[in-house]
């Protein structure tokens, strides 16, 4: 999918919209570049939708899930990220954070998912959300934005995955 005119696009970055290598991630909630669910917005049940996924390599020591919105108006929004999820796990139930993982804060200042709640008017907003596997855990701080995370994360994988989900209001 091409972006929208005035959006940003780099492979690996926000706006990209394939998967990097190996992994496939998709929610039984939505097809990727369709729709996401009312329930899962921030200002309704704000419930993270399931996500599954398989390709994750032997040698990954953790995987990182991450969901941002490129198109919000003040830059890059982070809506969700967890590091610390055990490699061994193919997927996420609607709502879960895995048992041992670590959920960081959010755009909106919460800690776990934040769900989409683009401007009233604005066309669908793209929400990436990217699952990496790493080859060793990795510390990030407990508020970072979306670019600090893509500049660890990019770097450091061994493997990602993306699925992509739109939402109007």
């Amino acid at each position: 999918m091409a972006p929208a005119a005035g959006r940003p696009y780099a492979p690996g970055g926000a706006g990209y919209s394939g998967s990097m290598s190996g992994i496939e991630l998709s929610s039984a909630s939505f097809s990727d570049h369709s729709l996401i669910p009312r329930r899962h917005a921030h200002d309704a049940d704000n419930v993270s939708p399931p996500l599954t996924w398989s390709g994750v390599p032997e040698e990954a020591a953790e995987l990182v899930l991450l969901c941002e919105d490129p198109d919000a108006p003040s830059g890059t929004f982070l809506h969700w990220l967890v590091t610390g999820i055990d490699p061994r796990t193919e997927g996420l139930d609607a709502g879960e954070t895995p048992q041992g993982s670590r959920p960081h804060r959010n755009g909106f200042g919460e800690r776990g998912w934040g769900g989409p709640q683009p401007p009233v008017g604005d066309d669908a907003h793209r929400y990436f959300f990217r699952l990496y596997a790493l080859p060793a855990p990795v510390s990030l701080p407990d508020r970072v934005g979306a670019e600090e995370a893509h500049a660890v994360l990019d770097r450091q994988q061994l493997a990602s995955g993306t699925v992509v989900g739109l939402y109007q209001r």
